[in-house]
């Protein structure tokens, strides 16, 4: 649950911004394709959202049953459906969004198939603007602190649910134990036995498993530093910057959400829209 103030915040400060449905972000929001539909008079027609931002949406539609000759009846005004899983194992979460079309566009190579420009005539309902500030926050948050660490003890472990400090890097997919010391958006740190000059540079995948929901994200990345162990000489610490294009969404929001949460028990007296 967040603030009123922090949802006005996410709109006020993204509102223009347009994100893709890819599959990992389907997977994050949650959004239930095969009930999402355009209504258009007391017609619907099945849709598949292919980006949107808080003031439009991008759709992809047949154009075969008539949908063209829908809209010039209803002088182009439509509601989106959108449905979400709700964390929380409820019923799911669906809202309308009042909308007009803006005109449409052959979809790829197809004559069948289009893609809509939906401008949005109402501002969309706070679960919306929850759900999608949340991404939007934590792709902000990543390009200006992506460097920023926090070292993994007992209390930012509980904070950032992770599941465990033991777990498993595979080194050209060879499966190995390690420790992690750290974390951030865009790398980690982690200590394991071996010998720094055999493993410096090599391409690896870390998994990181979290609690409270439980996921597990496996990271592609490379060893890119290394440390010396004081007081073991069979252990080495060894630095990870993660593949950018490759750091899940999911993830992304964790470190975000625990960044977000650390920086108010320090500046408590900052409000809870700031980030």
């Amino acid at each position: 649950m967040i603030t009123s103030q922090k949802i006005t915040s996410y709109y006020d400060r993204f509102k223009d911004i347009e994100v893709t449905f890819t599959k990992d972000l389907i997977q994050v929001t949650g959004l239930i394709t095969q009930d999402v539909y355009l209504k258009c008079g007391s017609d619907v027609c099945p849709c598949i959202i292919f980006s949107s931002s808080f003031v439009n949406a991008k759709i992809v539609a047949s154009i075969k049953a008539e949908l063209l000759k829908k809209l010039e009846d209803a002088n182009n005004s439509v509601s989106l459906r959108w449905c979400f899983k709700n964390p929380d194992g409820g019923s799911p979460v669906a809202f309308f969004i009042s909308a007009r079309s803006a005109g449409f566009s052959p979809y790829g190579n197809s004559e069948n198939v289009a893609l809509f420009t939906l401008q949005f005539t109402q501002r969309p309902p706070d679960n919306f603007i929850e759900i999608m500030g949340r991404i939007l926050d934590a792709n902000f948050n990543f390009a200006k602190r992506k460097d920023e660490r926090i070292l993994i003890n007992a209390d930012s472990q509980r904070k950032l649910n992770v599941l465990a400090k033991e777990t498993t890097v595979f080194i050209e997919k060879v499966p190995r134990h390690c420790i992690l010391r750290d974390l951030s958006f865009s790398g980690a740190k982690i200590i394991m036995m071996g010998v720094a000059k055999f493993l410096l540079n090599k391409f690896i995948a870390l998994r990181v498993d979290f609690d409270e929901p439980r996921e597990c994200f496996l990271i592609k990345g490379q060893f890119i530093r290394s440390e010396l162990v004081e007081g073991r000489k069979d252990l080495v610490a060894l630095a990870v910057r993660f593949e950018e294009n490759a750091i899940p969404i999911g993830y992304k929001i964790r470190i975000n959400d625990y960044v977000s949460q650390v920086r108010l028990e320090i500046m408590p007296e900052v409000d809870a829209t700031a980030s």
